[in-house]
């Protein structure tokens, strides 16, 4: 058994443990990652860049369709094919040699293959052919393991081979029909995107179609995938699932109605990858998400442990694992070399815009794009809230933007603070307006002082002027 000892071990290579191992580093540290699959994760081959990818272009069709001009010049319809190539290129066809690079550039050290803790700062990683290296952390070992699909225990769903997000994001073709269990992020971005490609698809959902996000979100959403022909049964539970000897998925309703499709994809919820982490040894239970405290040490484990996240369940987001990641490599160094670590709201090593400021872009048509709390989540928090809303279409900026633009957008209003909490967006290419409405909410920039935000005419971050209006001062 090799023998190896580094300032700090990360088990996951994803976008989360490659951040905080580049902040040690960057902080003076010796690091290294473990990685059982491709470096990079989730994000990077079977979620946020393929899945994006399969939604742009026909994202940019619809835009080219709702301008005069531009309308004329489009003579045909996507080409599935060239979308899924396109897609390829940002999977890196599943390759890491590029991130494989940039980790010896940065300095920190790979060991690919499965990790598990066997003991404090201690970790095993057993590689191909079953040979096992041994880590020692002088400092810290930082869980970042991330989730998979989580598949629920529906009578024949496992034996008939569903999709789960990955499949989904990195399919080689284009299947004739389409059934998704779930309608959240995955489920509605999916849709999407597979009925612009061709797919005849029906959505099972249960809870509704992004029950997460503003009431009006969800229901703009669901009147879009309509219109494109997507079939959203709302309230539909699948009860059974079952693939005949022809490939044809048939799945049963409560209600006793059968759907069939070509394939099923199952986008109903995310469960931790800590099953075989040796969670034991740390007294702590395989198979369950890790409870963190402010600083992001895992709770019944020594002060050496650490988990960043989708792992930690605060906010199963890449960007936010990022912001967690940074923070955390930070904090790492900060106790290392003796010095102050500042985990107070808002302070150098706090994730205090997990709890309060947290964005978030779900691909559909219409784009949703959100910040902080929804009306009915301030409203359960205690807070004493304003809600303000107004026709995102209305706005100039919006109707050069698009023929028949249409939109919406919502800020809810701490009244004791006069601060905004929550904005929600909904419509074309909303996602690039959000990052105001973050800085709005992490600076807790008053009412007063945003009347002299001024809005650039003619775009639609006008909105911002005719909110206020509606608001008063």
């Amino acid at each position: 058994m090799i023998d190896n000892t580094y300032d700090v071990i990360v088990i996951g290579a994803g976008p989360v443990g490659e951040n905080v191992a580049d902040r040690v580093v960057r902080g003076g540290l010796t690091a290294a990652v473990v990685e059982r699959e491709l470096v990079g994760g989730e994000c990077s081959y079977w979620a946020c860049m393929p899945t994006k990818a399969l939604l742009r272009s026909a994202s940019a069709l619809r835009a080219a369709r709702q301008l005069p001009g531009a309308r004329e010049a489009v003579t045909g319809d996507l080409n599935a094919a060239a979308v899924l190539g396109r897609r390829d290129t940002f999977a890196s066809d599943w390759r890491d040699d590029g991130q494989v690079s940039w980790l010896e550039s940065a300095g920190i050290a790979l060991h690919r293959g499965q990790g598990r803790i066997a003991a404090d700062r201690v970790v095993d990683v057993t590689g191909a052919g079953g040979v096992t290296t041994r880590l020692t952390a002088r400092h810290a070992v930082v869980v970042a393991t991330g989730t998979g699909a989580l598949v629920p225990g529906i009578d024949g769903l496992r034996a008939a081979a569903p999709w789960t997000s990955r499949e989904a994001a990195s399919a080689k073709s284009v299947p004739g029909r389409l059934v998704i269990i779930g309608a959240g992020v995955v489920g509605a971005e999916m849709a999407t995107a597979f009925a612009a490609l061709g797919s005849s698809v029906t959505v099972l959902a249960r809870d509704g179609v992004l029950p997460q996000a503003e009431p009006f979100a969800g229901e703009r959403v669901t009147a879009s995938l309509r219109e494109s022909g997507v079939t959203v049964l709302a309230g539909a539970e699948a009860v059974s699932v079952k693939r005949d000897d022809a490939g044809t998925v048939r799945v049963t309703l409560a209600g006793g109605e059968a759907i069939e499709a070509d394939e099923i994809l199952v986008a109903v919820g995310r469960t931790p990858n800590t099953g075989d982490l040796g969670l034991e040894n740390a007294g702590l239970t395989p198979g369950d998400w890790l409870t963190v405290d402010d600083a992001l040490r895992v709770a019944g484990a020594g002060d050496w442990l650490y988990a960043a996240g989708d792992v930690n369940r605060r906010v199963l987001l890449t960007h936010q694992g990022k912001y967690q990641a940074r923070a955390l490599g930070d904090a790492i160094v900060a106790r290392a070399l003796g010095q102050p670590v500042e985990t107070g709201r808002w302070g150098r090593h706090a994730v205090t815009a997990d709890e309060r400021a947290v964005p978030q872009v779900v691909f559909t048509d219409p784009e949703i794009a959100s910040v902080g709390l929804t009306a009915a989540a301030a409203e359960a928090a205690g807070l004493r809230i304003r809600v303000v809303d107004h026709d995102l279409g209305a706005v100039a900026g919006a109707a050069l933007h698009a023929d028949g633009y249409r939109g919406h957008a919502r800020m809810v209003v701490d009244e004791d603070r006069r601060v905004i909490v929550g904005f929600t967006l909904a419509g074309p290419d909303v996602a690039e307006l959000l990052h105001a409405a973050t800085i709005a909410v992490v600076g807790e920039v008053p009412i007063d002082r945003l009347w002299h935000a001024v809005p650039a005419f003619p775009t639609v971050s006008e909105v911002w002027l005719r909110l206020l209006e509606a608001y008063g001062r």
